[in-house]
């Protein structure tokens, strides 16, 4: 099973698509780095030989951030946007979308999921 970047790659999957399950590289990425190596991109992961897999390592390793440190990056963006206290910043605080999306009906994902009661009646008054 070959491994970039501290990811295992699945051996049964085409290499440009295998390239994705790497956090920070998509496919057009992908795509541009199998350019590079002049790597077929139908080929299997399971079918590289080991000089094509350092050469694709290498390339990872030298042009772009991945994992650990493309995550560190983007917290600690994050982190620098609550500590000035920007509209973002107060946005990512308070767990509200920061683009300009509607909250009233949408935003699931980021309010987190309410339960609705129905028909609760209040207590009558004495």
């Amino acid at each position: 099973m070959p491994r970039i970047a501290g990811i295992d790659l699945p051996q049964n999957k085409t290499i440009n698509i295998a390239l994705t399950y790497i956090y920070g590289i998509g496919l057009t990425r992908s795509n541009v780095i199998l350019d590079i190596v002049n790597l077929n991109k139908e080929i299997k992961c399971k079918d590289l030989n080991d000089e094509q897999l350092n050469y694709i390592r290498q390339i990872i390793t030298d042009k772009y951030e991945v994992e650990g440190d493309l995550r560190r990056l983007e917290s600690s963006n994050i982190r620098r946007l609550m500590e000035i206290n920007c509209y973002r910043g107060k946005r990512h605080k308070i767990g509200l979308p920061m683009r300009g999306q509607r909250t009233r009906t949408n935003a699931r994902t980021r309010r987190g999921n309410k339960k609705t009661i129905a028909g609760k009646k209040k207590a009558p008054r004495k």
